[in-house]
């Protein structure tokens, strides 16, 4: 311990005398060099680990990697942004860590806080450049949630023939809380008591109950699950991203009597709006989600950016935060090599039926806006819709 301390000293020393050398030169070692960049700012451990990234995204390992973390990490945003931390803490290490460890990650990375966005932009905005579109000196436009356009969007599929399920879903986070890796326990159960308040005054089609995580009996657990709104603890992503601290601590489902309006309380975002049901019907869908969203931000303010609009933990729900998306059977157009490139060209998104990361079932699949930066959330439902509108004519023409 002593000996720890008199080399410190010594570093210490070795420091202020170079500070107080005038014009004498002095060539600190790598460890006095990394001692002083750390000072105040991300500690050496984390500046290490963030250089170890970089090395794993670009060494063997990360041959095969093709997110956008690898291809806009350079060595240049390394050098600027591995020292800086947000107010509340965060570092480059907490945006980059669950890319780091996902290799397959199509993005790869996440924003710890609100502020992460702004200190680590050097990262963060050439990410959402090439996924949205959207560039720096962008702003994203008046929120336009659709109220009385309703009627532009009858049901896309009258006969039944092609569509399964429609779902619209938004995110939302909390005004004066951080993301999930910056959250505390307490800030769980302070949120979690909130927006429980707000649901409890939903009334007609929206009144329901909320069925918190913690404690819940299995039961209820097996009654959610066979509803397909139960959701589990976060995958792979969102656990290397940090983002289950204290679980299952303030987090719950929310649904309405009729089993068409869902609310996820701190799962990825600190709440997760989703208004959904069987066959096509875009503008009931909508509707419904309009009412939800408005009636709980008279009583809980969400926090939203000038530039980026309704601020999320992941870069790709930013702005507009809409996803409007159908369960959907193609057989014909399905089968083609450039299914995919059609639907990019559409500005569709298409997932399997169970979201992210999953696979076709039985030839259906989910497909919905590709966007929601840069265009207002009713703008992001007509990409939907305009889109697979296109799907099912070229369908029918096969």
């Amino acid at each position: 311990m002593a000996a720890q301390f008199i080399r410190s000293n010594r570093l210490t020393s070795g420091l202020l005398a170079a500070l107080g050398a005038g014009s004498t030169l002095y060539a600190f070692t790598p460890q006095a060099e990394m001692f002083w960049k750390c000072d105040n700012k991300a500690d050496c451990e984390t500046v290490k680990k963030i250089e170890e990234a970089y090395k794993k995204l670009n060494g063997p390992e990360g041959e095969k990697c093709k997110s956008l973390l690898k291809k806009h990490l350079t060595k240049n945003v390394i050098d600027e942004l591995k020292t800086k931390k947000t107010k509340l803490g965060a570092t480059l290490y907490d945006c980059i860590r669950s890319g780091v460890y996902n290799l397959d990650a199509g993005v790869g990375v996440y924003a710890p806080d609100a502020e992460a966005y702004k200190v680590f932009s050097g990262l963060f905005d050439p990410i959402i450049e090439e996924y949205h579109g959207f560039k720096p000196n962008e702003k994203q436009p008046p929120v336009d949630l659709g109220e009385g356009k309703i009627r532009e969007f009858p049901p896309l599929d009258p006969k039944g023939k092609y569509i399964k399920s429609t779902r619209i879903r938004c995110g939302r986070s909390l005004a004066g809380y951080p993301f999930n890796p910056c959250l505390k326990e307490d800030d769980y159960l302070a949120m979690e008591g909130k927006v429980k308040k707000a649901f409890s005054t939903f009334d007609g089609q929206l009144k329901g109950q909320y069925y918190p995580l913690d404690g819940m009996t299995k039961e209820t657990q097996n009654k959610l699950i066979a509803d397909h709104f139960l959701f589990k603890e976060g995958d792979r992503h969102l656990q290397h991203a940090n983002a289950c601290n204290f679980w299952p601590k303030g987090r719950g489902i929310f649904h309405n009597n009729d089993k068409t309006f869902l609310i996820w309380v701190n799962e990825e975002d600190h709440m997760r709006i989703i208004s959904m049901q069987d066959g096509s019907d875009v503008g009931t869908v909508l509707d419904r989600l309009i009412k939800g969203v408005k009636h709980i931000e008279k009583q809980v303010p969400f926090s939203r950016d000038d530039r980026l609009g309704w601020l999320t933990f992941c870069p790709t729900n930013l702005g507009s935060t809409v996803r409007a998306s159908v369960h959907i059977k193609l057989p014909k157009i399905s089968a083609r090599k450039d299914f995919k490139d059609i639907c990019e060209k559409l500005n569709l998104q298409v997932r399997g039926i169970h979201g992210e990361h999953s696979e076709s079932e039985g030839g259906v699949y989910d497909i919905s806006n590709k966007a929601r930066l840069g265009l207002s959330e009713y703008e992001a439902v007509k990409q939907m819709y305009d889109g697979v509108k296109k799907l099912i004519e070229m369908e029918e023409k096969e």
